[in-house]
């Protein structure tokens, strides 16, 4: 397998928008907008005009004001077949890197969290509309995603992989070319990335285990991926392997939120910094990414969680 830490660029304009369908639930699924290339990577200080400077104290959090569905209970949409970031477990525990980091943020805003199964392609839009209070999907904080939902701080960076068959010719990005067949997950940046970086029509997929089963079968050549779904999916025995994953923090990931309810914001961003601050965050990162075992791996350079005022606690 290859690894490229791509260019970490001090001096990269604002991100231009990564141009993904957010209402493509039943409708129309071709992304559209201002190509951009989601591998070029960037580094924080590009990202600082959405990084906040500091939080409000968790003590000073009003929870009469957070305009929740349930009074005291977050009801987050996610979804069902992403590990290690979102998935249910073999028990029916909705689990994973992102829904146990909102876990603890939940408890130390004193809230309890509720998960409801959803498809990607309609989360955004379902947050939006106020029949979730948060989404928790791993989900790239895109300028035209931001038309749609508010997001908190950034959690998590990412990196994008290209998943095919043990014995494919296709070794990486630079051979998604015409005439491969490439999967993607319907309004997602991979879908965004193939049909407006490369200039290629995808084959669109509700979710990930379905992508992934037409990687197995070889109706697809190549599966564009977020490396921690590809991970979760690729199986010993499967005939299967990531070809190759590059670093990718273009946006950061956050949880979205009704871009109108600034006060679950500003409590999410709360929750967030105090789960950094305590260790808890280092501790999820290294329990859920196997491949991220040490600090460096966990924020690389350029990179951090939270507010600007939030320290990752040394190991």
């Amino acid at each position: 397998m290859k690894i490229k830490a791509m260019k970490w660029l001090t001096t990269a304009p604002v991100a231009l928008a990564l141009a993904v369908s957010l209402a493509a639930c039943g409708g129309s699924s071709q992304p559209s907008g201002t190509p951009t290339d989601a591998l070029k990577g960037s580094d924080q200080q590009t990202l600082d005009k959405y990084t906040t400077a500091d939080v409000t104290p968790i003590d000073k959090i009003d929870k009469t004001k957070l305009g929740l569905i349930t009074e005291g209970t977050l009801r987050v949409g996610t979804l069902s077949d992403a590990p290690p970031n979102i998935f249910i477990d073999p028990s029916g525990k909705f689990t994973g890197y992102d829904n146990e980091l909102l876990r603890a943020i939940g408890d130390k805003l004193g809230l309890k969290v509720e998960f409801a199964s959803t498809d990607f392609s309609a989360l955004l839009s379902q947050v939006a509309n106020k029949q979730f209070d948060v989404g928790s999907s791993s989900i790239s904080t895109t300028d035209k995603r931001r038309e749609t939902v508010g997001f908190t701080n950034g959690y998590d960076f990412g990196y994008m992989a290209v998943v095919t068959k043990t014995d494919s010719k296709v070794a990486g990005f630079a051979d998604l070319k015409d005439g491969v067949r490439i999967g993607v997950v319907q309004g997602t940046v991979q879908d965004d990335y193939v049909t407006n970086t490369l200039g290629l029509e995808p084959v669109r997929f509700p979710d990930y285990n379905t992508v992934y089963a037409n990687v197995k079968s070889g109706q697809v050549d190549a599966w564009v991926a977020p490396s921690q779904q590809a991970t979760g999916q690729v199986k010993d025995g499967d005939n299967t392997k990531i070809a190759e994953k590059v670093v990718n923090t273009q946006n950061f990931t956050a949880y979205a939120v009704n871009k109108d309810n600034k006060p679950l914001i500003d409590a999410l961003n709360a929750g967030l910094d105090a789960v950094i601050a305590d260790g808890t965050w280092t501790k999820l990162t290294s329990q859920w990414y196997t491949d991220r075992p040490t600090a460096k791996e966990q924020t690389p350079q350029g990179w951090k969680p939270g507010s600007k005022a939030v320290q990752v606690p040394a190991k």
